[in-house]
């Protein structure tokens, strides 16, 4: 790798010092910068401290488990995280997109998939926030206001929250009790069906406008942006 700064910054939390020195030689070779941390109780400090540009979380650590840390990570930042786990059934794979990573993968895996991974996540992740996250698809942040081809939105608060949440994050699903901690204050007061209906709208209202179905559903998860 040549002397030109980072591309990015991947926090690597895993237990195995081996694995993660293989997969930070592998991150900057292809021009990542990247801190290791073994130890699950230590991961949320060292991601508030550093602010990675992605975390690479591994599902089985010591004092504190992968799926918790995802948990916490997902209720401040929709920062990318890819799991990383030995246990291959589906139910963890299902459990942890669920609460919010953007991706997984299996031990035992090439560092080069990982690296791979890694880049197309970031790809997916990253977007230019002035531009639009879909063709035709403009939101004003500042001003609360969305428009499809230049026709307005007629959006409610909570309508406009929820394109705005899953719009920035192309492809990552986000599941109903996350999207109602995004789109309420106090989420004990709405329900799942809440969330549905909310989603229902909103569909309808692009339609309207002629706008795509990029809200999709996910069965047994979720919702996601599809551009």
């Amino acid at each position: 790798m040549s002397s030109a700064s980072p591309i990015g910054h991947v926090l690597i939390v895993e237990d195995e010092p081996r694995l993660a020195a293989v997969l930070g030689e592998y991150l900057h070779a292809a021009g990542y910068s990247h801190d290791w941390i073994a130890d699950g109780a230590q991961a949320l400090g060292a991601f508030r401290a550093q602010q990675p540009d992605l975390v690479l979380l591994d599902l089985m650590l010591p004092n504190r488990g992968g799926l918790d840390i995802c948990r916490d990570l997902r209720n401040e930042s929709a920062v990318p995280v890819i799991m990383v786990t030995a246990r291959v059934e589906e139910i963890d794979r299902l459990l942890g997109l669920e609460i919010g990573a953007d991706d997984y993968i299996c031990k035992p895996f090439s560092p080069r998939e990982v690296v791979a991974r890694v880049q197309a996540v970031l790809r997916r992740h990253r977007h230019d926030p002035h531009g639009a996250p879909a063709p035709g698809l403009q939101i004003d942040e500042d001003a609360c206001r969305a428009s499809v081809d230049g026709r307005a939105l007629d959006l409610t608060q909570v309508e406009f929250r929820l394109l705005r949440t899953l719009a920035a994050a192309p492809g990552r699903v986000y599941s109903r009790e996350q999207l109602m901690g995004r789109l309420y204050a106090d989420h004990r007061i709405v329900t799942d069906r809440t969330v549905d209906s909310h989603v229902k709208n909103l569909r309808r209202k692009l339609a309207d406008a002629g706008g795509e179905d990029w809200v999709r559903s996910v069965y047994g998860a979720g919702y996601r942006f599809e551009p």
